[in-house]
């Protein structure tokens, strides 16, 4: 039966790809390092900042690398003051909610992004659980992050679904034992469906998305 939802935040909750791409783009271009799509796509969705810059500045130490991320996140944050919660994701919740099932947060995101960010979209009390990267020794693609949210909801992987839109955060949900859902704010349904998504959706008003739900709870 299902007991909980378990969401990834950048790019799943909301669609924040476009403003991370221009504060990465705001740090690094005065490095040299053009940030467009393309490299967004292959090089920085999903991933840590520590993956992140250790690829795209290979020449500098890494407490330079910690120093760039944390600018690139104050910029983020600095931009990032009129986000919209992805559509249908409120009425989600609230169905959640009204059903006991629990809700929660597993993010490669800083503590201080996650915060802004729930705080931008009004989302602050609805998740009973909260993973940001400083609370796993390892973030997606490895599963600890998602196997931490299911330790702290008291759950096994066969009583949630996660819902993820990058490679590294599919990866990690499916090595974690979660039917998990692609969320198509960056990758096509076949790309997600390369990276192990059982289903993939455009919001969460999803006809898909909902056929299983109602079949999971009635279980």
């Amino acid at each position: 039966m299902l007991k909980a939802l378990i969401f990834d935040m950048d790019g799943t909750l909301v669609h924040s790809d476009p403003t991370h791409l221009e504060a990465f783009a705001e740090i690094l271009g005065p490095e040299g390092v053009v940030i467009d799509e393309e490299l967004y796509r292959s090089s920085i969705i999903g991933r840590t900042n520590e993956a992140i810059f250790a690829s795209l500045l290979p020449h500098r130490t890494v407490e330079e690398h910690v120093a760039f991320a944390d600018r690139k996140e104050a910029a983020f944050r600095r931009m990032a003051l009129d986000l919209k919660p992805l559509d249908g994701l409120v009425d989600l919740l609230d169905w959640a909610e009204a059903r006991g099932i629990g809700i929660a947060l597993v993010t490669n995101a800083p503590v201080l992004n996650a915060t802004h960010m729930l705080d931008v979209l009004g989302l602050a009390q609805r998740f009973s659980v909260k993973i940001t990267i400083e609370e796993v020794e390892r973030g997606k693609p490895d599963p600890l992050p998602y196997l931490t949210a299911l330790r702290r909801l008291g759950l096994g992987p066969e009583e949630a679904i996660a819902f993820e839109d990058s490679p590294s955060g599919m990866k990690a949900a499916k090595a974690a034992g979660l039917f998990s859902f692609g969320v198509l704010t960056g990758l096509t349904a076949e790309e997600m469906k390369g990276f192990g998504a059982d289903r993939s959706i455009a919001d969460f008003h999803d006809p898909a998305l909902w056929e299983i739900l109602e079949r999971r709870v009635a279980a």
